[in-house]
């Protein structure tokens, strides 16, 4: 394994962080500072140090809660009367959420000590598809689902192209699908709101190929192996 990675990896930095360092002079593999990334070292048996600190592997852990409404996703924040990791065993509690759900809204949330990998899945170049239900008021349009597939502007800049799908028209309210492989806050909300359309209720079903499968608000489970293999090659 390169050097970076195995730094990365031990979760004491990011891989970008484990670049500048390395090429610093501040890790110590045995006795020799090494200054070059690619560094190949014996995962199991590396001696590494990072200043007087000896660093090794940690392992991965990836999990999914069904976030209910009224839960704020972050880890520490004095003025939020719930918080997600509440949610969770205090064994979990030191993993980071991958993106947020804001407090009214509900449904799958990932969580993972995996920093490389939670870097992969937020960044939109490599195109990792959340999926949502949707419960907005007045009865959208076909002109207006257009604009959504094509992308609008919020905040002066256009969203990127989503794939929409009406589900139900009832009365004055419209639930669709939406799915997008942005992450910018409140971008659903936003992105209705702006037509005319403000979101009753909103609740996320999957993200990449993690679904919630029958988990009931509030639970989580710890993702299968199969799972983890599929969401490390959603990025690629």
């Amino acid at each position: 394994m390169r050097l970076q990675v195995f730094l990365s990896r031990s979760r004491v930095c990011s891989r970008r962080k484990a670049l500048k360092l390395v090429e610093e002079g501040q890790v110590r593999v045995g006795a020799d500072i090494i200054t070059e990334p690619s560094y190949d070292v014996d995962p199991a048996n590396a001696d590494v140090y990072l200043g007087s600190k000896r660093i090794g592997l940690r392992e991965n852990i990836y999990l999914v809660l069904n976030k209910p409404r009224g839960f704020v996703t972050t880890l520490q924040d004095r003025h939020a009367e719930r918080i997600v990791t509440e949610l969770l065993p205090a064994a979990f509690r030191h993993l980071y959420p991958v993106g947020r759900l804001d407090k009214d809204s509900e449904g799958l949330l990932l969580f993972t000590n995996d920093g490389d990998l939670t870097y992969r899945l937020l960044h939109p170049k490599f195109k990792v598809d959340k999926v949502y239900l949707v419960e907005a008021r007045g009865r959208i349009k076909p002109p207006d689902v257009s604009r959504l597939r094509k992308g609008i502007f919020i905040e002066r800049k256009r969203t990127l192209p989503a794939l929409v799908n009406i589900i139900n028209v009832s009365g004055n309210r419209t639930v669709l699908k939406i799915s997008i492989h942005e992450g910018r806050k409140r971008q659903i909300r936003l992105m209705l709101a702006a037509l005319g359309y403000p979101v009753l209720k909103l609740k996320r079903i999957q993200y990449g190929p993690v679904r919630l499968d029958g988990l009931k608000p509030g639970k989580w489970r710890l993702l299968n192996k199969e799972e983890i293999s599929l969401l490390s090659k959603a990025d690629k």
